[in-house]
């Protein structure tokens, strides 16, 4: 007879930031009862998965064990932590738990996939808790750069886990409860076995900052400007809006809202109860016929996104917002790793255009969501576990977050990754198996295995281009006519030497002595490597026969 175990098994955020997704199990190796926290995603990038929209973590572990699985349990509402949903959900089909700000955001995301009629949406007020199956579910509200973010305090027979989620310590956070220190103490004093806890800022100083002074720093700087103003950041962190909104009223200003998203999720807020005193806002057509100096833009696009409404802006083909000399755009955000070229060609494009750029790098007009290591130091002298589990980073973040943990006096710190489960037991934590972790593409519409090849042949002819052989051969596999050739992003004075090195390979073929398959190897290594002589690169080289 097996007896219980409580694992954690992470399936992605585990060695990344972002594609968030935890399941925690309870049982028997053999009949285990399944939660998962979390089910988020990661955004494609054209430099490494080119024509990639969406990553998400290879769930195949679970949905093959679907029946065991309770419950998805949501912290909150970014896409990191809730995207994949509409995409993994069917292979799992189990009922769905969130506060009412985060089920609200959901409800659009089940209705683009079609799953409205079908997902059961379970709606847990602050502060609620739940129970599934040998799960004692406790919400713990907390701070973060979106309204209703939680921590979790999973209880189980074999003892309680912490997963914090996403959270910082913010004394003034504008909109949403300071985080109650108390209840966190509390939590530490009934004894805390494991915390799994957000590795972002692991490797910063200090503490993240405060919502109110980021609000007082916006006020300061919308009052230095004399055009027109457009800020942009994350639509998510409502907080940021309503500071953004107050400062352009003190400063005579009227408030446009620009792009998909800041309506959806301020309609949102509105809907649960946010941004009651919420300046009021006018539209984009009223907005271009006010003075520049009365007129500010709450924009999307603080990440470069090229269908966003601040690329629309920079490329001057928004219907009716334009910018030019005089105004300027406030970067209310931070750089998310990977997306600085983008960024940064969005800053030129708007300095072409005779915008001043406004960016965290000059003025003081963002802080992060996620804790710094004065902050993570606070809540383990708070929660006192006996395992620290870093999640949600990169290594180097997670393995110094470990460090930090072990510095405090915490008895045992794991880093694990994507596939490693983890079993929490009291003096111990060890991985005990390791189950398949890769990752899932959404290609366009197409939802392909990320091993597949697909962006490995997409940035090999984006480096070197594509050549293209034809060749006839009749019934004999005697030559039947010249070869054809089709060359894509190949420069001019390589093409010819690469059709003399396939004409000399074409001349020696003997019907006799070769085949289809190796007629074909000779000429595509001809002339790749024809290429390569001549250009220093191998481009991605295809040959075909037809039989005639």
């Amino acid at each position: 007879m097996h007896s219980d175990e409580l694992v954690l098994l992470p399936l992605g955020g585990a060695g990344e930031i972002g594609m968030n997704f935890n399941a925690y199990g309870f049982g028997p190796p053999d009949e285990r009862k399944w939660i998962v926290v979390d089910c988020g995603v990661l955004f494609g990038r054209e430099t490494d998965t080119p024509g990639v929209d969406i990553i998400m973590p290879d769930i195949r572990f679970l949905e093959e064990r679907s029946e065991d699985v309770l419950g998805i349990v949501l912290t909150h509402a970014h896409e990191d932590h809730i995207g994949a949903i509409g995409y993994l959900w069917p292979q799992l089909q189990c009922p769905m738990y969130a506060t009412p700000f985060t089920a609200r955001l959901m409800e659009d995301k089940l209705a683009e996939a079609g799953l409205q009629d079908r997902v059961k949406t379970r709606v847990v007020p602050l502060g609620g808790r739940i129970t599934l199956g040998p799960f004692d579910i406790e919400f713990h509200s907390i701070t973060h750069s979106i309204p209703e973010p939680n921590a979790l305090v999973i209880r189980t027979p074999l003892g309680t886990v912490m997963h914090t989620g996403d959270w910082k310590l913010d004394p003034d956070p504008l909109i949403g409860e300071a985080t109650d220190e108390a209840a966190f103490r509390k939590i530490g004093d009934e004894g805390v076995l494991a915390m799994v806890c957000d590795s972002t800022n692991a490797l910063v100083q200090g503490h993240s900052g405060s919502e109110g002074d980021v609000k007082k720093g916006l006020t300061e700087l919308i009052g230095t400007l004399k055009g027109k103003v457009a800020v942009t950041g994350f639509a998510s962190n409502l907080a940021r809006l309503q500071s953004v909104a107050e400062a352009a009223q003190v400063h005579g200003r009227k408030v446009a809202l620009v792009g998909r998203s800041m309506h959806r999720i301020t309609g949102a807020a509105r809907e649960t109860g946010y941004l009651d005193d919420f300046p009021s806002l006018i539209g984009e057509d009223e907005a271009a016929q006010l003075p520049d100096n009365r007129v500010l833009y709450l924009c999307t696009g603080s990440q470069g996104e090229p269908r966003a409404a601040l690329a629309r802006i920079a490329r001057g083909d928004h219907p009716t917002v334009q910018l030019g000399e005089g105004d300027a755009v406030i970067f209310s955000s931070r750089i998310i790793p990977g997306n600085d070229i983008a960024i940064h060609e969005l800053h030129n494009q708007l300095s072409a255009l005779g915008v001043e750029v406004l960016t965290v790098e000059d003025h003081f007009v963002h802080v992060s969501g996620h804790p710094c290591r004065d902050e993570l130091s606070e809540m383990y002298r708070w929660v006192r576990p006996q395992i620290a589990v870093p999640v949600h980073g990169e290594l180097r973040h997670m393995s110094e977050h470990a460090r930090l943990a072990r510095s405090l006096q915490i008895p045992q710190a794991v880093v694990v990754q994507n596939g490693d489960m983890l079993r929490l037991a009291p003096g111990r934590a060890m991985v005990i198996d390791e189950v398949p972790a890769g990752r899932v593409y959404m290609d366009g519409r197409v939802m392909t295995e990320a091993d597949a090849g697909l962006t490995r042949h997409r940035r090999a002819m984006a480096f070197a281009g594509f050549i293209g052989i034809t060749l006839a051969l009749d019934g004999k596999s005697r030559i039947a006519g010249e070869p054809s050739f089709f060359f894509e992003g190949i420069p001019a004075d390589v093409q010819e030497p690469v059709r003399d090195a396939v004409a000399a390979t074409v001349k020696r073929h003997n019907p006799k002595r070769a085949d289809e398959e190796d007629l074909k190897e000779q000429i595509r290594r001809a002339g790749r490597r024809a290429a390569n002589d001549a250009w220093g690169k191998k481009p991605v080289t295809r040959v075909e026969i037809l039989w005639v």
